[in-house]
Formats: C-alpha cells, structure tokens, sequence
C-alpha cells in the first residue's frame, strides 16, 4: 500500500509538473504571439510611414526638378543677352571719342565770320 501511496504521489507530483510545464509552454506561446503580432504592427506602421515619406520626397524632387529647369532656362536666356551687352572696353572707347569730339566747343561758321570780321 505504501507503494501504491508512493506511484500515486509520484504521478500526481509528474502530472502536477507536467501541467506546470504546459502552462508555462502555453504563456510563452502566447507571449511570443502576442509578441509576433506587435511586431508586424508596427512593420505594417513603418511601412506605411515610410511609403508616405517616400511619396512626399518624390513630390519635392518633382518640384526641384521644375524648379532647376526653370533656372536652366533663365540661364540660357540671360547668357544669351549678354552677347548683346556693351563691353567695359567699347564703353571706354566710346567715352575716350565723346570727350575729343566735344560739340559744345564748335563754333559755327556765321561766328567764325563775325570773329574774322572783328
């Protein structure tokens, strides 16, 4: 009977075991679902953030992109005038002939006559 007492205890001390292993199996478990599923959450929250960062760079570029050529096409059009512009050196030559030339010391020939006949 002490034997009997004794198996007895000992499959009640296993099965009490085994059933605290289960349990402890099945809390793991379910943290690591529940673990699993914050992950992807939070994957499936980072993609979408990310998507929306991606799109809201692609619309700058867009952006950027016209706003380059608008400057290229500036660019072109000014450097195109700038053939037309007078260089520093016609200027000065223009100003060197203005000031030998100097229309207010001519003296007209009806002047010339009166200062001849004086």
């Amino acid at each position: 009977m002490a034997d009997e007492q004794f198996y007895g205890d000992a499959q009640a001390g296993f099965f009490s075991d085994f059933s605290t292993k289960l349990r402890d199996l099945e809390e793991k478990q379910r943290m690591l679902k529940d673990r699993l599923l914050l992950i992807g959450q939070n994957l499936v929250e980072t993609k979408e953030k990310t998507g929306k960062d991606i799109l809201e760079m692609k619309k700058d570029l867009e952006i950027i992109k016209a706003t380059m050529e608008r400057l290229v096409t500036f660019l072109e059009t000014a450097s195109a005038e700038f053939s037309k512009f007078a260089r520093k050196e016609d200027l000065e030559i223009l100003s060197k002939q203005a000031k030998m030339f100097q229309p207010l010391e001519f003296v007209m020939k009806k002047d010339l006559k009166k200062l001849k006949d004086n």
